[in-house]
């Protein structure tokens, strides 16, 4: 009877265990698979070589904006459905190419870690091969941005938990403003209205840049006032190892757009930055969002050094790190919203 009750209250201590949840997951949820910006496809293998499937690869294998070289937005694998067993279940980001004539017309759902954590799988449905081929095409971008979005998210989520508090602290004492920078950024620069944090390495070097100005024209959100502001904060806060030497922008490979922030406008730029009179360069990418409550322009920026080396991580990561600014008048807010278009399924 004894051994019969200790059964018994193992069994009852896992199902116990198994309905408790932390942050709506079971605590006995795996860790997910793959590194960050890998992306796994579950799909027939006749459709991933008909048009429908190179239609989506053409969509995910597109290079990635801002950079000097070519870089592609995911890393792709696949897998058939017969063959999407508990080894791949796991994978942190999954499409599954779902076309049936159940459905009346293609939509996009998603879900979060149904079988590992943190984990995002998109279905893409659609009736047939022609309005699955159409429907990706159509949304490329949206397919993109969920994904790097998800990502992103993950690392806001790190950058919570570890981030830089020697930095933030001072950026909160200048600025009035929050945010996080990776943990690594340990040194750190302060000129009028600036702030510079470096890794300071050789290769491998992660930037982060606040600075400040007034908001008195209706024209600072255009590709030509963004340049002309950074150039001459550049210059003064950024130069370079000999006299004549300073950061500027490369005018020719900058593009910008409006973006939306925290429920709040927003403007990005991207491109590349250059070293006058020397041979140093790279991309950066940077927000200029308006603070209200203090008349004024908040510009934050993420720009590496790494010769030879890839970059759309390490990139990818600093952009993270613009998204976590809260300005002294908002509410606190750790996630990039996916798109609307991206209907989300809630697991039971």
């Amino acid at each position: 009877m004894k051994k019969v009750g200790l059964y018994l209250s193992i069994i009852m201590f896992m199902v116990l265990m198994m309905s408790c949840k932390k942050d709506g997951k079971s605590l006995f949820t795996p860790t997910s698979s793959g590194r960050p910006y890998e992306l796994l496809v579950v799909v027939d293998k006749a459709q991933w070589e008909k048009p429908v499937g190179r239609a989506l690869f053409n969509v995910l294998d597109k290079d990635v904006p801002g950079l000097p070289q070519s870089e592609r937005s995911f890393r792709i694998s696949t897998v058939t459905p017969d063959h999407f067993d508990r080894t791949f279940k796991i994978f942190r980001n999954i499409i599954i190419v779902d076309i049936q004539d159940i459905y009346s017309q293609p939509k996009f759902k998603f879900s979060r870690d149904v079988y590992s954590s943190p984990q995002i799988i998109m279905r893409i449905q659609a009736p047939n091969d022609e309005s699955f081929q159409n429907y990706v095409q159509k949304n490329s971008q949206v397919i993109i941005d969920f994904f790097v979005k998800s990502e992103m998210n993950r690392q806001i989520n790190n950058l919570k938990e570890k981030h830089n508090k020697a930095v933030s602290a001072r950026i909160k004492s200048l600025f009035d403003v929050d945010v996080w920078v990776p943990v690594e950024l340990d040194k750190y620069k302060v000129g009028k209205d600036f702030l510079w944090a470096s890794t300071n390495r050789a290769s491998g070097d992660m930037n982060f840049v606040i600075y400040s100005y007034p908001y008195t024209d209706k024209k600072t959100f255009t590709k030509e006032y963004f340049i002309n502001k950074r150039d001459s904060v550049m210059k003064i806060n950024i130069p370079g190892e000999r006299e004549g030497m300073y950061m500027a922008t490369d005018k020719d490979f900058v593009d910008v757009k409006d973006i939306v922030v925290k429920g709040d406008y927003g403007f990005e730029a991207r491109g590349l930055w250059q070293m006058e009179n020397d041979m140093m360069g790279g991309p950066f990418v940077a927000h200029a969002r308006v603070d209200r409550a203090n008349g004024r322009i908040i510009v934050v920026e993420g720009f590496i050094y790494s010769p030879e080396k890839l970059k759309r991580n390490i990139m990818r990561q600093l952009e993270a790190s613009l998204y976590t600014l809260q300005l002294s008048d908002e509410k606190p807010s750790h996630e990039i919203p996916v798109d609307d278009n991206v209907t989300e399924e809630k697991n039971r």
